[in-house]
């Protein structure tokens, strides 16, 4: 497997593992209450108990019989002489057991430990017990993996009785009355030894001999005399087991640390560690350190500098200039760090949580800046926590670094201005998470990453024009500022996006169609507005869930995936919300709502036209109109003048029938109302026909005429039109009402009616039905329209 596939494997195994919420029921600290007993009330559900800084002074048979839960128990710091034999019988998953810092006095006699066979961890520090010799049921605790005890005096054969345990680490708390017998330790099989030196100034040089020939890890704590007796033993030609060597909250010299430093590395040691160091007496020039060594890494953690004045140049010069593989300086407030003089074998450097600025590894000259050219065999970098400030300063800075495939400068104050950038040309994993950084970083990354991590940043989206990365396997933008799925077109072979955190409402799953490599996606914890632009997303959560080939799955789907909008689905998962599919299909919602309305409307025309029901409209309205013409006309007495009837009616003698068994009756008399003029009762005989209608057109407030194919043919009735329509001219345009006895096509109408073909057009006739049911409205809407107050002295 090749490094990038395991890389991009973990990172798939990491951003999947959900991490549990412990319960804290389970917990209980009775530490600093004052007791001198323990209590009877303790929980059945106890699982860590803490019972330290008490006065408790004996366990008794019972104290935790109904804590069968019980793991971890600590009792350190009180006044325990005697523990009785079957105190531990109801716990039999206890794991962890600190009973450091009381007053047992005899490592002999320690019968509880019989019913305590699933211990991991025993804590027997800073007892009373004068010596070391471990009694037979320690041999029973076939799981135990770190034991600390103490004792004024170690001789041959006081750990027989763990020989066959298989400890991951043994702590020895030495005083400065101990006795050491030369070999003692040969029966511990243990990874690793501690020595904690908290209660003795110095070290004895033969438990040092036998800890570095025995043991493959060595741990020296709270050493505050130097370290000449480490020293020494290193220096020796003899073979050690160690290869793993720790110091552990120190106080030292400058000059005792390089010179131990020095020895280590002419040693067979392999790893030096130093934690919790604080240093004084340091350097004002170089001090030597050796070019060449079987060391392969050195750690420096929590160094604290406990000297005002010195040469920081000096003591940077130190560390870099070591012959290691591997250098570590991590929470330490160092503010620069020099370039090796001479090119360097260090392959891997972490300077995680410390000051350091943009002018890491350059060396200021006479010319200028003069940039690191003398790590090139390295290929780890990470700067994590620091103060680097310009990522285009830092490519310079890195620039020759030609071996260089990871880098990790997240948790800085990084931006880009988008200027050109130097990276050498191997890297492959860039960690720039947690910095400052905006979209115009794309225009500044090294062109053969794989992975890249652009967590708890400023970007808002990946603009169009940036560089090709064609290797790109990972790209981690969660907890940004992106309100839509990116697009691939420069990245090609991406395999893993992660987006969780951000500002998408409604991803744009056709933007997946560029990414032709993309197996799995993360965009939970995002705002999601659950309306139709969230359908086609939701159905790939869906598939994703019931394993249907979708080519992509969706990380931590469904339980992170939640609606922000609309309210009433806030707080409900995409997967069980609904999205109706005729909510969010047009052409579906077209043809669900008109469908019903098109088919609503034909028969609602089928209905009006079976029912005629256009005809009662049209006659309604005709009314209507009548009705407010009728009201809103006033007319001058002066234009009633010589006028005797409602109406002069002009009709052919063909339809004489209709008009005296229709017409008449139902506008005069009782029926209608109305004074009504005709040729057969008001013409005047002696005078000539013209004379007649002339007269009775001017003596009518209106001309009713009744076409018909009869009426065109009658020369007499287009006379009495003629003067009908000059007389309009002075009555106004309402005096003329048309009654259409028959249908009248107006070809059917000869030329020389060019007034009344004028008339059809401009006014609307009343159309007489053959219907008796519409016959009532027809009248009523003849005689409102030939309605009007006449002067009572005409109405006869």
């Amino acid at each position: 497997m090749t490094p990038v596939t395991a890389s991009l494997l973990a990172m798939i195994m990491l951003i999947e593992f959900q991490q549990s919420t412990s319960s804290t029921s389970g917990i209980i600290d009775f530490s600093y209450k004052n007791l001198s007993s323990v209590p009877s009330d303790l929980p059945r559900d106890v699982e860590y108990l803490d019972l330290s800084c008490n006065h408790i002074k004996e366990l008794r048979q019972g104290d935790f019989g109904n804590t069968s839960l019980l793991r971890f128990l600590n009792l350190s710091w009180n006044t325990l002489e005697k523990i009785h034999p079957e105190t531990f019988h109801g716990t039999p998953l206890l794991e962890d057991l600190d009973l450091s810092h009381n007053r047992l006095q005899n490592l002999l006699d320690q019968q509880y430990l019989l019913n305590t066979e699933n211990l991991q961890a025993l804590y027997l520090g800073y007892n009373l017990f004068h010596t070391m010799t471990l009694g037979k049921e320690f041999s029973y605790l076939v799981k135990l993996e770190r034991l600390a005890v103490d004792a004024n005096n170690i001789s041959m054969g006081d750990f027989k009785n763990i020989s066959a345990l298989k400890l991951h680490t043994l702590s020895l708390c030495l005083k400065d009355e101990l006795n050491y017998e030369e070999g003692s330790l040969k029966d511990v099989s243990a990874k690793r030894l501690q020595m904690d030196l908290a209660q003795k100034e110095s070290v004895d040089p033969i438990l040092v001999n036998d800890a570095l020939l025995i043991f493959g890890e060595v741990e020296f704590i709270n050493l505050t005399n130097g370290c000449n007796y480490i020293d020494k033993r290193l220096t020796m030609k003899e073979h050690i087991q160690t290869s793993h060597l720790y110091l552990t909250s120190i106080l030292i010299k400058w000059h005792e640390l390089t010179d131990f430093v020095n020895a280590v590395l002419l040693s067979s040691i392999a790893h030096l560690s130093l934690s919790d160091v604080a240093l004084y007496n340091l350097p004002y020039q170089d001090t030597r350190v050796y070019n060449t060594s079987n060391m392969k890494s050195f750690t420096a953690r929590k160094v604290v500098v406990k000297s005002f004045f010195f040469s920081q140049e000096a003591v940077y010069n130190f560390f870099i200039n070591m012959p290691v593989k591997r250098l570590a300086i991590l929470d330490t407030s160092i503010i620069h760090m020099t370039c090796p003089k001479s090119p360097s074998p260090i392959e891997h450097i972490d300077f995680s949580n410390c000051a350091l600025g943009d002018s890491i590894f350059t060396t200021m000259q006479s010319q200028g800046i003069k940039e690191c050219d003398n790590l090139t065999t390295l290929v780890d970098l990470i700067l994590r926590g620091n103060n680097l400030k310009s990522l285009q300063v830092v490519s310079k800075r890195v620039q020759n670094m030609i071996s260089l495939q990871n880098l990790d400068v997240s948790l800085n104050s990084l931006t880009s201005s988008g200027a050109k950038c130097f990276w050498p040309p191997n890297i492959t994993h860039m960690n720039l998470s947690s910095n400052g950084l905006t979209d115009s970083v794309f225009k500044c990354l090294p062109n053969k990453t794989k992975i890249l991590d652009l967590r708890n940043n400023q970007v808002s989206v990946v603009p169009s024009s940036i560089l090709q990365l064609d290797d790109l396997l990972a790209l981690d933008l969660s907890d940004n500022r992106l309100r839509d799925l990116p697009v691939c077109h420069h990245f090609p072979t991406l395999r893993v996006l992660m987006l969780k955190g951000n500002s998408v409402h409604a991803p744009s799953v056709s933007n997946l169609q560029s990414c032709p490599q993309l197996k799995f996606l993360d965009v939970s914890n995002n705002p999601f507005t659950c309306t139709c632009a969230l359908k086609s997303f939701r159905s790939l959560g869906i598939k994703s869930e019931q394993n249907v080939h979708t080519g992509i799955h969706l990380l931590n789907w469904p339980w992170a995936y939640n609606c922000s909008y609309p309210e009433g689905n806030k707080g409900f998962t995409l997967k069980e919300i609904q999205i109706p599919e005729v909510s969010c299909n047009v052409g579906l919602l077209a043809a669900t709502i008109l469908g019903p309305a098109v088919a609503m409307i034909i028969a609602v025309a089928t209905l009006c036209h079976y029912w005629d029901v256009p005809w009662y409209i049209r006659m309604i309205g005709q009314w209507t109109r009548a009705k407010h013409r009728a009201r809103t006309q006033q007319l001058r007495p002066e234009e009633l003048v010589g006028v005797e009837f409602h109406a002069f009616v002009s009709y052919s003698q063909h339809d004489v029938e209709w008009v005296q068994n229709y017409l008449l009756p139902n506008l005069e008399g009782p029926a209608g109302g109305l004074h009504i003029c005709h040729h057969e009762k008001n013409f005047v005989p002696g005078k000539s026909i013209i004379e007649n209608i002339i007269r009775c057109v001017e003596k009518s407030r209106r001309s009713v005429f009744v076409l018909s194919a009869h009426f065109v043919k009658s020369e007499w009735c287009h006379y009495e039109l003629y003067f009908a329509s000059h007389h309009r001219l002075s009555r106004g345009s309402d005096s003329v009402v048309l009654v259409l006895l028959e249908p009248l096509p107006k070809y059917l109408i000869p030329s020389k009616y060019y007034q009344l073909k004028s008339m059809m057009d401009r006014h609307t006739y009343l159309e007489w039905p053959q219907d008796r049911s519409k016959q009532r409205l027809f009248w009523a809407n003849l005689r409102a329209a030939l309605q009007a107050d006449l002067p009572d002295a005409l109405v006869r």
